[in-house]
């Protein structure tokens, strides 16, 4: 059944943000109910129709609050509890190739060149105000992953790592950048597939799968403790640029298994970003979530 929108009038809305909805859980006030809706985004704007299967969340309702069983019919399949944090208001990109534009979501870690970052790069030798040497071509590898994060608003703003500090204090920007870095180089083991028996960097693991994972974004909170805490989702087409491994030549743009197969539908047709959503044609929208599937099956070694 699609959900663009969650009705639970028993339980307490929080919050309810371009694709996902938390609601509080009466009695616990450190637990949250997290749900994923059927809606997509693509730059900051939510499309009109759903996108059906676009989550692939295992936790059991039945295992939950009796408040949150009687929604079963909505909730089953893609909701979880969550540990309540405050959430730091940046994103954190990783970037391990140069590609996009310094992805507009919490702390990206990029580790190749492409789209808008590829953009700023061929204008000015950077990415996000940050220099790289000359000579790089788009798609290609950088030396080491490169660590260009955003502020949280209505539109993202990128920013240069050294503004960090000033919005979420030192200690939490040099917190927030080792633990994006570290977990985008991280063991994939420990944090996604616990079944998996080597210990492999989260990149190195998918790229023995025949995924390059181009940059990826993170969000972190802060508990009662005033630990720093990853939050939000983890490597996933939605926060990720998926390349396939096969076919892969720096020097020029690369087919993807995230949403950039919809946002290159929506630069064909001029949308405007600026604008509302638009009704995505059925073709879009099937072959989109056919990405995310192909994705998570060459990954997990699981038929969906």
């Amino acid at each position: 059944m699609a959900l663009l929108a969650s009705n639970c009038p028993d339980l307490k809305l929080l919050a309810r943000g371009k694709v996902r909805e938390l609601y509080e859980i009466e009695g616990n006030s450190n637990v949250l109910l997290f749900v994923a809706s059927d809606r997509i985004s693509a730059y900051d704007v939510i499309m009109e129709n759903d996108v059906v299967g676009n989550h692939l969340i295992t936790a059991n309702i039945n295992e939950m609050p009796a408040s949150v069983r009687k929604y079963k019919d909505q909730l089953d399949g893609r909701s979880m509890l969550v540990k309540k944090l405050k959430i730091l208001p940046v994103e954190a990109i990783v970037r391990g190739y140069i590609t996009g534009a310094c992805l507009s979501s919490s702390v990206q870690v990029t580790h190749f060149l492409a789209g808008s970052g590829w953009a700023e790069y061929k204008k000015s030798g950077t990415i996000c105000d940050i220099p790289l040497p000359e000579g790089l071509v788009e798609s290609q590898k950088l030396e080491r992953p490169l660590f260009t994060p955003s502020t949280k608003a209505d539109i993202d703003e990128n920013i240069h790592p050294n503004k960090l500090a000033a919005i979420i204090g030192p200690e939490y920007a040099r917190k927030v950048e080792e633990l994006a870095i570290a977990i985008y180089s991280k063991v994939w083991a420990d944090f996604l597939l616990n079944e998996i028996p080597d210990s492999k960097k989260a990149a190195e693991y998918a790229l023995s799968k025949g995924i390059i994972i181009a940059d990826t974004k993170f969000e972190f909170g802060v508990d009662e403790d005033g630990n720093v805490i990853l939050a939000d989702e983890v490597l996933t087409p939605d926060s990720s640029r998926f390349w396939p491994l096969v076919g892969y030549v720096a020097g020029k743009g690369q087919p993807s298994y995230d949403k950039q197969f919809l946002r290159d539908y929506l630069t064909s047709i001029n949308f405007d970003k600026s604008g509302k959503g638009i009704t995505v044609p059925l073709e879009i929208v099937e072959k989109t979530i056919g990405k995310y599937r192909e994705a998570a099956e060459i990954l997990t070694g699981k038929i969906l």
